[in-house]
């Protein structure tokens, strides 16, 4: 009886002993599982997934240039500077913040305004004597003419005039000049019926047009191929409709287009028009058409050569 009692006591204490055994075993494994194997692999913990979270947001929607800290938008913020630079005649200062609102806000509002104001400060810069990066101070040599200086710099002699307050073609050797020397280019958008003046292949102005009825407008790459004031119009038929006449509807101006892919397309051009309340619709033959106020301010500033995209 006594060796049956001590055998049993001594079973029932190595059973105790495997057990505690056990649990010690199992906090052990849960202990390196959750604390120490991450520790010694270099890998964050449980506790870490927001640090995660913002490396994805980052890596795939970066905040826009122009922001705050906090990556709020901050362009039409921006444009009150631009404004009071423009009201205090600041003009290449209020040109060069509304260029950093128009390249860098994705606000469309603060960039529809950016353009606004870049559309009168810009015309403003090439029309008058105000300095401009894209002008170069020139000193009259013996021999020149308005024209020639203008097929040399790429402009036109009406810039020329203009930016200079000329009232003729008459200049002098030794006449001190500026003259614009940046290059235009021209984007038409058939649908949204609208005209971009690009100058070095920056936002210059924005026009409302017409365009051809039905899609007739031709899209494809043209450049200015003739420019011509107060223009007469042949008809379809060949019969002639002479400027002023209320039949003619090429308007106060005309420049024709040609293909550069060597397309034949013949009688396509801009103009202005009589018909104010056909701008902003396809309404036309198959022409670009503007206001006559600003189709005669793009043929002043643009010169024969300018290259046209039209697209669709």
């Amino acid at each position: 009886m006594t060796d049956d009692i001590y055998v049993g006591e001594s079973k029932s204490y190595a059973g105790c002993l495997l057990t505690l055994l056990a649990v010690v075993a199992v906090a052990g494994g849960i202990a390196y599982f959750v604390w120490l194997r991450p520790h010694f692999k270099g890998e964050r913990t449980a506790v870490e997934p927001k640090a995660t979270a913002v490396k994805t947001v980052k890596s795939t929607a970066p905040a826009p240039t122009l922001t705050t800290a906090t990556g709020k938008d901050i362009g039409l913020a921006a444009l009150s500077e631009v404004r009071a630079l423009k009201q205090a005649d600041k003009l290449q200062e209020a040109r060069e913040k509304a260029y950093q609102v128009l390249d860098k806000s994705a606000n469309p509002v603060a960039r529809t305004e950016a353009e606004s104001v870049l559309s009168e400060v810009n015309v403003e810069l090439v029309l008058s004597q105000r300095a401009m990066p894209e002008k170069t101070d020139y000193t009259v040599q013996p021999g020149d003419s308005l024209a020639a200086l203008a097929r040399k710099y790429g402009t036109t002699v009406d810039v020329i005039q203009k930016s200079n307050r000329l009232t003729g073609q008459t200049i002098r050797a030794g006449d001190r000049l500026r003259i614009f020397s940046g290059k235009f280019s021209i984007q038409v958008s058939k649908t949204r019926n609208d005209l971009v003046l690009l100058l070095n292949d920056r936002f210059f102005k924005r026009y409302r047009v017409g365009t051809g009825q039905y899609g007739k407008t031709p899209t494809g790459s043209f450049f200015i191929k003739d420019k011509i004031p107060s223009p007469p119009w042949w008809r379809p038929d060949g019969k002639l409709i002479p400027f002023g006449d209320t039949n003619n509807v090429l308007g106060t101006r005309w420049m024709a287009l040609s293909s550069t892919d060597n397309v034949p397309v013949r009688g396509y051009g801009i103009h202005g028009t009589w018909e104010p309340d056909t701008i902003g619709k396809q309404a036309s033959a198959g022409c670009i058409r503007l206001l006559n106020a600003e189709v005669e301010q793009l043929f002043s500033l643009v010169p024969e050569g300018t290259t046209v995209t039209i697209t669709e």
